[in-house]
């Protein structure tokens, strides 16, 4: 059974007398301020459980806690078990029991179930506090965007069509492993696939790729037609012969796998035979470049690498703390983000910055006109695109200082990146994407 939290004794009596400490210490003061950010977090943990039946477990307060060490510190799962139970400060801060010491497992399950929705009230909360602090008042916003990948290999339509192959076969074999046996035949290509794949990798000219590619696409067929013949076995006569119903259940989500990675892999086969072997060009809205994170966009800037992940803008104030953050689908300009952006800052302070500072993608008549009409005095972007200083704000010195107080921004998303580790998700799935890039903020503003 999960609780909101334990009670214990104040962290300043346990945690020795240090700078870090200290820091932790100041975070759970913040943290005892907002008892009903526990609430929320808790009602993400039963979400899909009962909260009165099983073991104790973690509570929602040592989930919370536990996830903002895992940020702010920069640690994987297992080194936050391993600090978790070495550190007597960290243990003082997440408020652990005597003997108590969750698995890195265990950590991994409960962390990843707080949503992105209760992580962006958790920061606004956060925000709240800071508001009545004096430290966050909202009269001044700056915003930049930034890529950040997904975790992903650099994608070729090779590696992907093999990344097809593997994953169908293993599928497969998990199918014929089920009692009693579904009773579908198959070959396992896995090996031929490969070495197609390396062959691709190693042409020497287009006429050897070409026959290369070729191969691997009849392979591909293949194992896709004992895919198919397999999900309807799976879904049809063994579900009468399934020994009982956990079995035909598991039948019945192996099917499902079979099916949605079907429709990836079919997907990589009509990119393939466009781009390959008809010579067409494939946009890259219509390209998928990760089986395991279809979600993933391709982020391409001028005379910089191409990064494979999503478009997050940001928004911070003048203390440095982030204030608002948007992950975007796909690869819009920024002069569409900035008016949405300016919004949601309204939607959280209840009125208009006084000042405005961005980038110079940002920059537009129209989106200066929108500022305007909101009532920012003062709108700033780094590159004017034709508008006059004038028009923008008050005279060229407040210009002057808007355009560094943008600079800081850099500084901002630099510290996220290498910091918080904010370059990289490494959380599954689009909701896992998100919910990353809102604990990242949220330990970044602790």
């Amino acid at each position: 059974m999960r609780r909101k939290r334990d009670p214990q004794m104040d962290i300043g009596h346990v945690l020795p007398r240090h700078r870090v400490a200290r820091e932790f210490e100041v975070i759970s003061e913040i943290l005892d301020q907002c008892p009903e950010v526990l609430d929320w977090v808790h009602a993400d943990l039963v979400r899909h459980c009962r909260s009165d039946r099983g073991r104790q477990g973690l509570t929602a307060e040592q989930v919370l806690r536990s996830g903002l060490v895992k940020q702010s510190q920069g640690l994987t799962y297992e080194e936050l078990e391993f600090h978790l139970r070495d550190s007597r400060t960290l243990r003082a801060f997440t408020r652990m029991r005597t003997g108590q010491s969750p698995s890195a497992s265990a950590l991994h399950l409960n962390i990843c179930a707080i949503r992105e929705q209760t992580w962006e009230k958790i920061n606004r909360r956060i925000l709240e506090v800071a508001r009545e602090e004096e430290v966050e008042t909202g009269s001044r916003l700056r915003m930049d965007t930034t890529g950040v990948e997904t975790n992903i290999h650099a994608p070729t339509d090779s590696s992907l069509l093999w990344d097809g192959v593997r994953v169908l076969t293993r599928y497969l074999n998990e199918g014929e492993a089920l009692h009693p046996g579904p009773g579908y035949r198959f070959s396992d290509h896995t090996r031929a696939a490969k070495r197609r794949a390396r062959e691709i990798q190693t042409a020497k000219g287009p006429r050897e790729r070409h026959r290369a590619y070729r191969e691997l696409l009849r392979v591909v067929g293949l194992v896709r037609g004992y895919t198919q013949e397999a999900i309807g076995v799976l879904r049809g006569p063994w579900q009468k012969q399934a020994m009982n119903a956990k079995e035909a259940r598991k039948g019945l989500e192996l099917a499902e796998k079979m099916e949605q990675m079907l429709g990836r892999v079919d997907r990589v086969v009509d990119q393939t035979q466009r781009r390959v072997i008809q010579g067409e060009k494939v946009s890259a809205s219509e390209k998928i470049v990760s089986l395991f994170e279809p979600h993933t966009d391709i982020l391409a800037k001028k005379n910089r690498e191409v990064l494979y992940g999503h478009k997050v803008c940001l928004a911070a104030g003048g203390s440095g703390m982030v204030t608002d953050v948007v992950v975007c689908r796909g690869n819009p300009a920024d002069s569409e983000l900035f008016v949405p952006m300016l919004e949601r800052h309204i939607e959280i302070y209840g009125q208009a910055p006084e000042q405005t500072a961005a980038d110079g993608g940002f920059a537009s008549k129209a989106n200066l006109a929108a500022a305007k009409a909101k009532g920012v005095e003062d709108v700033c972007f780094s590159k004017r695109r034709g508008l006059k200083i004038l028009d923008m704000v008050r005279n060229s010195r407040v210009y002057r200082v808007l355009r560094g107080f943008r600079a800081a921004m850099e500084a901002v998303i630099s510290v996220l990146k290498r910091g918080y580790e904010m370059a990289r998700c490494v959380w599954a799935g689009w909701e896992g994407f998100v919910r990353y890039i809102w604990s990242v903020v949220v330990a970044y503003n602790r």
